[in-house]
């Protein structure tokens, strides 16, 4: 499969690769569904055949080359099959986070042109018409599932199935075309666009050209010896980038087979019996599970919650130097046999992990301690640093070099430079093409030379050559007494404990640092459970007094942490309030990939950071929310300031640019 790297023997298209897949292997599966509890199955040589029935049908139906086809759903084949066929026809592919809500979507339908939509369900098609008179040049909507549709207007109004149908009886008038839109499909053909989580602004559409796509996922597949054997599970949104490289990019690179579960309720169940040889996930999905594994120890009899602690307590020791392949003494081995066979193995086959050969997280940096839990498990967990514009990869951890603290070195054929202010540049094969209808942006982040500004500040260890990220580097700050100011590095902090799901630190040019907190509900709500008390809200269990006592106690142990790094110790948190309300992208605070929008929630909760500033004890305030329906309410709140003990810092301690 080795090709040179600048042609990849003529694979210079998606298509491309799905030919020779079919040509080469193609009975291997390529993707499983499971529908009504049942895995369904297509080999590559009936993907093929599935992907140029719609391909066909699309050409029937009036795609024409350069259009921009919409594509909102859940993870499933057919989304997948899309994607394909609108470049076979030589459009444009542009996912869509199926959880925005109608305005959003209605900006990015506008601003790529979208003629074409094609959706999973009844509730996407209520999106797309909610906004249609907001776009008028949309022409045709298709759809997977018919339910909740048959009395809906159908001129406009397509089902799946029967374009493809259309497309197999159309055949003969159109195959000529779909072989001439195919055959000129170059490297520089665009492969896909993808619109950026607009943490700061608007969204923005990312174009990623098949160089971009085809070189990131040769190269990283090669780095971490992917096959076409491997099994991933695909249930990360299709519109994020991660999903496109792994789900589309390397799975036609390599020839492996992508397995959709039947829901997201359903995941961890599909997840379990797909037992995926290659997996991703961003941390809080770890997270989440690490909880779920310690919530159910809590339960257990007392007999296995003390093996689970002992055995537990020599794989942190030895788990991951075993998996790096270093020195362990033979009795250590010995042990850490028998805690696989009682303890880990079992616990990996109840995660789901038990075949993973390979594991990545990113998106946000993970807690040590859960890195580490994993690792110690046996699971080759590791961290890769990037970004849409990157096509993914920047960074990666090669095999034996794998650490907590660091995103590892420069992904194969990526360069990375640090600005004078800390700020990390890199240009690579997988750098984007430009910033769709967005010079000035595009300008303003990719210099002449193909050098990209990632907003991220950071720098590279002389020992080892792994870069370490501090922050984004429009949040690194200054304290009022000069002291830097990195709100992620306290928030990765916090969100290491179970019971917080976010926070979300304030402190630049003022003279202490104070912070917002999100409980987890699901662990604090097992705790409450078991401990016999009674809630009837998040609102009244974040603001009860056993809560905010544990909150407190975490809140001074990252102190404690934090002022142990001279660079950053002027960064502990005076004071804390746990919020009456999740942070949500519903209501414009988070991003759909889970982000927060500082600004947005600086103004939005303007009143109680001013009362965290001034010394108030408590706060009465007053919240607009959105509910899933969409309609707009408030809720009102008296939220209790607390007072968190830090450690003294000397000036010699307190590192000032």
């Amino acid at each position: 499969m080795a090709q040179t790297q600048s042609g990849t023997g003529g694979l210079q298209s998606l298509p491309a690769l799905l030919h020779r897949n079919a040509t080469e292997f193609g009975s291997s599966p390529a993707y499983r569904e499971k529908e009504y509890g049942i895995w369904q199955c297509w080999s590559w040589a009936e993907t093929e055949a599935e992907i140029e029935a719609l391909a066909l049908g699309l050409i029937n139906l009036g795609v024409n080359e350069g259009d921009f086809v919409a594509i909102i759903g859940r993870n499933r084949p057919y989304l997948y099959w899309s994607m394909v066929a609108v470049q076979m026809v030589g459009a444009v592919p542009v996912p869509l986070y199926q959880d925005a809500v109608a305005e959003e979507m209605a900006y990015v339908l506008g601003h790529c042109g979208a003629r074409f939509v094609i959706v999973s369900d009844q509730e996407q098609v209520d999106k797309v018409i909610e906004v249609q008179d907001q776009l008028h040049q949309m022409e045709h909507v298709l759809y997977l599932d018919p339910r909740g549709l048959r009395k809906y207007d159908h001129h406009t109004l397509h089902q799946f199935s029967h374009v493809q149908e259309q497309g197999r009886a159309a055949r003969e008038e159109w195959f000529t075309d779909l072989q001439a839109r195919r055959d000129r499909l170059t490297y520089d053909s665009t492969c896909v666009m993808l619109y950026t989580s607009g943490t700061t602004g608007k969204p923005k559409g990312v174009v990623l050209s098949n160089r971009n796509v085809i070189e990131s996922a040769r190269n990283s597949a090669e780095f971490d010896h992917l096959t076409r054997n491997e099994d991933i599970l695909s249930y990360l949104p299709m519109a994020w980038v991660g999903d496109f490289i792994f789900s589309i990019g390397q799975a036609y690179w390599c020839g492996f087979c992508v397995n959709c579960p039947e829901s997201a309720d359903t995941m961890m169940t599909d997840l379990r019996e797909i037992g995926p040889t290659y997996f991703f996930a961003p941390p809080r999905v770890f997270e989440g599970q690490l909880t779920n594994v310690m919530i159910r120890m809590e339960d257990a009899s007392p007999l296995k919650q003390r093996m689970f602690h002992h055995f537990m307590a020599h794989a942190k020791k030895v788990g991951g130097r075993i998996l790096d392949g270093r020195q362990v003494g033979a009795w250590d081995r010995v042990k850490y046999a028998l805690g696989n066979l009682l303890v880990y193995g079992p616990l990996k086959d109840t995660l789901g992990y038990g075949r993973i050969r390979v594991g990545y997280t990113a998106g946000e940096a993970i807690g040590p301690e859960i890195f580490e839990f994993y690792r110690s498990l046996g699971i080759n967990l590791k961290q890769l640093y990037g970004q849409t514009e990157a096509t993914v990869f920047i960074t990666v951890q090669p095999d034996g070099e794998v650490r907590a603290d660091t995103v590892g070195v420069p992904a194969p054929d990526v360069e990375i430079r640090i600005a004078d202010n800390g700020e990390i540049f890199y240009r690579s094969p997988g750098t984007f093409v430009e910033y769709y209808k967005n010079p000035e942006s595009t300008a303003s982040t990719k210099d002449e030379e193909g050098w990209v500004a990632t907003g991220d500040a950071g720098f590279f260890e002389e020992d080892s050559g792994h870069l370490r990220i501090i922050d984004r580097a429009k949040d690194v700050g200054k304290m009022a007494d000069g002291a830097m100011f990195a709100p992620k590095y306290v928030e990765n902090k916090l969100k290491f404990y179970p019971d917080i799901l976010e926070a979300v630190v304030f402190g630049n040019n003022r003279d202490r640092c104070v912070a917002f907190i999100n409980i987890d509900l699901s662990a604090v709500g097992n705790w409450a459970e078991r401990n016999n008390i009674a809630y009837a809200s998040y609102q009244e269990l974040a603001g009860h007094p056993r809560v905010l006592a544990s909150i407190q106690e975490h809140v001074e142990a990252v102190n404690a942490s934090v002022a142990e790094d001279p660079m950053l110790s002027g960064c502990q948190v005076h004071r804390f309030v746990v919020l009456h309300k999740e942070l949500d992208a519903d209501d414009g605070e988070m991003t759909r990939t889970r982000k927060v929008r500082r600004r947005i929630v600086e103004e939005k909760f303007a009143d109680i950071i001013d009362a965290l500033y001034d010394g108030s004890e408590k706060i009465s305030t007053v919240t607009e929310v959105t509910y899933e329906d969409g309609r707009k309410g408030s809720i009102k709140a008296t939220l209790e300031i607390r007072d968190a003990k830090v450690v003294p810092v000397t000036p010699q301690q307190v590192a000032a640019e």
